[in-house]
């Protein structure tokens, strides 16, 4: 039974299959895009989705706190929960000028969209191995116009 069991080992022990999902996440967020492995896309895929959840939820907080007035008591709390966000984004990349790009850069782009945030396009077979490649992308908040 598969109790329990979302996604694939990818054939790895469990601390280098964290490590290389932390470092795709990173990149993906730096680059915007990323040509990888069809398993390796959908495995990253519910990680970076997560991730920009929880950035959305601080792009939020940080605009209640942008209004608020600085006497106002409850803008404590608000910058605590701000910082806490953060906090858990900043677990996954020990960076704190990323985790400021895609709490309000990246994040800000998809505040009206309810999850979908990234796009697995497959390329077809590498040359070597005949592995199937993807490229897994941010998806734009606007259509492209063609």
């Amino acid at each position: 039974m598969r109790h329990r069991v979302k996604k694939g080992n990818l054939n790895r022990p469990h601390s280098h299959r964290v490590s290389l999902m932390k470092n795709l996440a990173r990149e993906l967020f730096e680059h915007g895009t990323i040509v990888t492995t069809a398993t390796k896309a959908k495995a990253i895929r519910p990680f970076v989705e997560s991730i920009i959840t929880r950035a959305k939820k601080a792009a939020v907080v940080s605009g209640e706190i942008r209004g608020r007035d600085p006497n106002d008591a409850e803008l404590n709390t608000l910058k605590s929960k701000n910082l806490a966000l953060r906090r858990e984004i900043n677990r996954n990349f020990n960076d704190r000028r990323l985790v400021r790009k895609i709490c309000d850069e990246i994040a800000v782009r998809y505040i009206d969209r309810n999850g979908g945030y990234t796009r697995i396009v497959r390329l077809g077979q590498r040359r070597g191995d005949a592995t199937e490649l993807a490229i897994l992308q941010l998806v734009d908040r606007e259509p492209s116009k063609q």
